[in-house]
């Protein structure tokens, strides 16, 4: 991905200095693992983290000067407001950008407690991206889905759901809840989380048209990013079978799928996963 001496969000909060702002785990590196894989099927990470003992520890200053990574999240989230505050104004409407928070370890959110373990998120309570630089520690080492883009694709995925909260989508899937079966709420979340990715790919197509952006195999770099989470894959590794009725983020093809149509099209009419069943057949 093309971005450096390009222009850095300045909505991003970055924690990662603060003192106390750490945690340690005493569960170690498999309840962090463990967790992670928890979150990405759905659940709540901050269950097993508070099981294990978590301790405050300080954290260390970051020097800017090689924070290349940082830099890098500043970039991309700057891309997502340039892009998405034009097709906002397209139909008339204000974008609202979000604020992206840097941590290190854990820090608090509208969302209750985040942690390294929890992953990336969006939290709509307070309109912000929470995300440990470490998770792309994961996404290259655990999930084999290296590359810079991947690690755009996973911003423009939790800003995705910040387009769905302003949409109102968001809190019609929240509504559902209690009110449908299980199984139902399960299915809406997929749809939720597919919409997402299809979010992602739009942003990439108008990014790469208002800013040629991508070098040679970027995109198969997120597509590859897409389809190591799906929950497929993931079941597949932690419990060794698959089993689609308790999927929330999508199968690997899903997934991959969505956001190759949003890339193709970048047109958000075309998003509509809840009704669709044109992946009906990729689980």
């Amino acid at each position: 991905m093309r971005w450096i001496g390009r222009r850095e969000s300045g909505n991003v909060e970055d924690r990662r200095g603060s003192g106390g702002g750490g945690l340690a785990v005493g569960g170690g590196i498999g309840t962090v693992v463990i967790a992670i894989i928890v979150y990405l099927l759905g659940g709540d990470p901050t269950q097993i983290t508070q099981n294990t003992g978590i301790d405050q520890t300080a954290s260390q200053p970051v020097d800017p000067a090689n924070d290349e990574a940082g830099r890098f999240v500043k970039v991309v989230l700057a891309d997502t407001e340039d892009v998405w505050t034009k097709l906002f104004a397209d139909q008339g409407q204000t974008y609202p950008k979000p604020v992206l928070v840097l941590f290190r370890g854990g820090t608090s959110s509208g969302c209750g407690m985040a942690s390294a373990a929890s992953g990336p998120f969006y939290c709509p309570a307070d309109e912000k991206l929470y995300i440990d630089l470490s998770f792309y520690d994961e996404l290259r080492e655990r999930f084999n889905a290296p590359g810079d883009f991947a690690m755009a694709y996973v911003i423009a995925h939790e800003v995705g759901h910040h387009i769905q909260h302003q949409l109102g989508l968001t809190d019609q899937v929240d509504r559902a809840r209690g009110r449908v079966s299980r199984e139902q709420y399960n299915r809406m979340s997929v749809r939720l989380e597919l919409q997402a990715d299809f979010l992602a790919g739009v942003w990439a197509h108008h990014a790469q048209k208002m800013k040629n952006i991508l070098e040679q195999g970027d995109i198969e770099e997120a597509m590859a990013a897409a389809g190591a989470i799906g929950d497929d894959r993931i079941q597949e590794q932690t419990q060794g079978h698959v089993n689609p009725e308790s999927f929330t983020h999508g199968s690997s093809a899903q997934r991959v799928y969505w956001f190759k149509k949003g890339f193709q099209t970048g047109d958000m009419k075309q998003g509509d996963t809840f009704n669709s069943r044109e992946d009906a057949n990729l689980q």
